[in-house]
């Protein structure tokens, strides 16, 4: 490949069940990610059912133009998952079974097939398949049952065939990145650090006005996605165009600093772990019509333990006074959806769980229960703390009812966001 140039990579999704709506794929756009970090640019994300023509295709298709193929899916021990099989063809090499790796699939699975009462003939054959393996490949050792493969067409691309699972799929990936085919393609990525903004609240729209007004420079790719309520901004940088990037990147910042999170790509969820880690604060949440979703998102990151003492769903509002102290009168006086209701829900599941922080939620959800004065999308937030902070929202979000619970809770978390770090220990 030619230096300053970003070599050109191709995802294939296989699985009938992504293309009937039944399981979201979470590979394609985690593969990306990473390829695009190791200085790849992702031409094509192609999605396909489980069968051999429809793959061999899309194998004809993305190969003609990229210099990496990675697929997932299709590597199981049932009749469709045909991906080994078709890949095999494809680069020109019969399959064999590899007897040494069909022994370490068995030795996985030993203790499950005892227990299960599945150990046979049936057992052994689906072993047998996933054994199967293209000669002359890499063979990448399973994380589950099913074997990875590194595999170079002659005068094509270099094909790694991955597991569906994202367990398994995330979990092979140092292997990926450790296999000789793989490292010596790498090594000619001509790599240039990227750039990674993350704005809270701020429209796309906006960015695409920003960008216009002042210009893209040559050598730089400006990729931009709403995420939640954040958007990010991702500036790729060809190899010499790094300062060019820097420049862009403080110019944007210096037009939407007061949506800015962060310049180095960290989420609200990173930025709030980390903060309430390090100041030794700790977290209570009284839910209304998120009903726990808060508090599942606080609890999703491994180490929250330290941070999150316990949560409250008051739906009710006889649970809103029975179990968060909020006084009956209050809300027969204000309604339960109120800037009220939400600073006594705070209040109450800061003094229920010695928190330092507290945060309440009320709102309407819909698609029923909107008035005049209290439309649909109508929520309520406080965040209180024993610092004596007190930070009150009450927007009319938009959307049906699950987005307006995530919205809730996104803007709840940058609401956390704001008290921890202005927390006088």
């Amino acid at each position: 490949m030619d230096a300053g140039t970003r070599p050109r990579a191709a995802i294939v999704v296989t699985g009938s069940e992504l293309l009937t709506g039944a399981v979201q794929d979470a590979n394609g756009p985690w593969l990306a990610r990473e390829l695009g970090e190791l200085g790849f640019g992702v031409t094509q994300l192609v999605m396909v059912g489980d069968r051999a023509e429809d793959l061999a295709e899309a194998l004809a298709h993305v190969g003609a133009a990229a210099e990496l193929v990675v697929t997932s899916g299709g590597l199981g021990p049932t009749a469709d998952d045909l991906t080994t099989e078709v890949v095999a063809g494809y680069v020109g090499a019969e399959l064999f079974c590899d007897e040494e790796l069909r022994v370490r699939i068995d030795a996985r699975i030993a203790t499950w097939a005892k227990r299960s009462g599945f150990a046979g003939a049936a057992l052994d054959e689906a072993t047998r398949k996933q054994a199967m393996v293209p000669r002359g490949a890499v063979t990448l050792e399973p994380y589950g049952t099913a074997p990875g493969v590194v595999a170079r067409k002659p005068d094509g691309p270099l094909v790694v065939v991955l597991p569906g699972p994202p367990r398994e799929l995330q979990g092979m990936w140092p292997q990926v990145l450790a296999a000789p085919p793989f490292a010596e393609l790498l090594a000619g990525v001509p790599h240039a650090e990227p750039r990674h903004l993350r704005f809270f609240s701020l429209p796309e729209s906006e960015i695409a006005a920003t960008l216009r007004d002042l210009g893209i420079p040559d050598g730089v790719e400006v990729t931009t996605c709403q995420r939640r309520s954040e958007l990010e901004v991702d500036l790729h940088p060809l190899p010499g165009r790094e300062v060019a990037a820097k420049e862009l990147a403080s110019a944007i910042v210096e037009r939407h600093r007061a949506q800015l999170l962060s310049e180095d790509g960290r989420t609200t969820d990173e930025l709030l772990a980390a903060v309430l880690a390090e100041r030794g604060l700790t977290v209570a949440t009284g839910e209304s019509c998120t009903g726990g979703l808060l508090a599942g998102r606080l609890i999703d990151r491994a180490g929250s333990s330290a941070y999150v003492v316990g949560g409250v769903v008051a739906y009710s509002n006889t649970a809103k006074t029975a179990m968060l102290d909020v006084p009956a009168e209050m809300i027969a006086e204000h309604g339960a959806v109120s800037p009220e209701v939400a600073k006594a829900l705070a209040d109450g599941a800061r003094a229920e769980f010695g928190a330092a922080i507290g945060v309440g939620i009320t709102g309407v959800a819909g698609p029923g229960g909107g008035t005049e004065a209290k439309p649909v999308g109508y929520v309520c937030f406080c965040v209180t703390t024993a610092d004596g902070q007190v930070i009150a929202r009450d927007p009319v979000l938009a959307g049906g009812r699950s987005t307006i619970r995530e919205r809730s809770t996104d803007l709840a978390m940058h609401l956390l966001l704001r008290a921890a770090t202005r927390y006088s220990s």
